[in-house]
């Protein structure tokens, strides 16, 4: 029975994972039961550190699917793993950069730190906020952010940013809990930490704002993204009518004529007027300092090689918009 963590209704997300041994030379065939969702995610099969898909056959009414599984032993999970040992050598290779250094801005209900890597002079006007893994089974939005961030890395390490005029905050794990326990949307506290800003019950959206409001005067935030998955590939962006100039020439800048030019990885942009009290970080940040505030959803079975080469696009092109934006 794959079931959330809280009951119903929850987004439907059916995240699942376990390991499996077996003594026989026999496929063997495993049903998986869903619990106030249908089957969403495409079952994949590591073994030995290799990522192979498995077919599966789902019941019509999609609240059951049965798998095939190998003779011998390996890990079925609902998408790749990307778990905290990986974030940590995420962390560690972005701390080694130039200008860079790793950070602690707090920690989970469980106790879990909240790791992030801050690059640049801490004294730059211009902030740049990257946010990821608010919800645990959005694993190509955490590959995206991989791709995003290496990306970038090479670009200052190359010396094509300025480090004196802007700083990067990067935060790939903002629910920690909620991964290692395979939740399918919320933290440890039992709730969605991407309805949570504004409100800050909670304490990862809560460490962020502390950094925040801890920033000395002359630094401001000019842009953030915050890394999600969904059915199909797309960025929320601000309505027409919430935008000033300055943004939506970022915007045309950053992703305009995009949509279907980057090889293996078409997409949409979608306009999205704020909703008072909606609680995501998309119009927190714009309402709480006029930046461009946009959601990068990966789609769920998005080519893995085009999000992986999209984004370092999408990154330098990122970069390469960002001087359109005033401090």
């Amino acid at each position: 029975m794959i079931g959330p963590e809280h009951a119903p209704p929850i987004n439907p997300s059916p995240w699942y994972a376990f390991r499996y041994r077996s003594s026989g030379s026999a496929d063997i065939s495993v049903e998986l039961d869903y619990l106030g969702a249908a089957h969403r995610y495409a079952p994949k099969l590591t073994v030995g550190g290799t990522v192979a898909p498995l077919s599966a056959s789902v019941a019509a009414d999609g609240m059951s699917a049965t798998l095939s599984l190998p003779a011998g032993e390996g890990i079925v999970s609902g998408q790749e793993l990307f778990g905290s040992d990986r974030y940590d050598a995420l962390l560690d290779r972005l701390a080694a950069r130039p200008a860079a250094e790793r950070l602690t801005l707090g920690a989970s209900l469980d106790g879990r730190l909240l790791s992030a890597v801050h690059i640049g002079d801490t004294k730059a006007p211009r902030l740049v906020v990257l946010i990821g893994r608010a919800h645990p089974p959005e694993i190509t939005g955490a590959l995206a952010m991989d791709a995003f961030l290496r990306a970038l890395a090479d670009e200052i390490a190359a010396g094509r940013v300025d480090t004196v005029a802007t700083q990067f905050l990067i935060l790939p794990l903002l629910n920690p809990d909620g991964v290692a326990r395979g939740h399918w949307r919320a933290n440890r506290g039992g709730v969605d930490l991407n309805r949570d800003w504004g409100i800050f019950s909670q304490p990862e959206t809560r460490a962020v704002k502390t950094w925040l409001d801890r920033l000395p005067a002359g630094v401001r935030p000019v842009a953030m993204v915050d890394f999600h998955s969904t059915q199909h590939s797309l960025f929320y962006v601000q309505g027409a009518d919430e935008t000033t100039p300055a943004e939506e020439a970022f915007l045309a800048a950053w992703l305009g004529g995009k949509e279907k030019a980057l090889p293996g990885y078409p997409f949409t942009i979608e306009r999205r007027n704020a909703n008072p009290g909606s609680g995501t970080s998309k119009n927190w940040f714009h309402a709480t300092y006029g930046i461009p505030a946009y959601t990068y959803e990966a789609g769920d079975e998005a080519d893995r090689a085009g999000i992986d080469a999209a984004a370092g696009k999408l990154a330098r092109a990122f970069l390469s918009a960002l001087p359109l934006l005033a401090r």
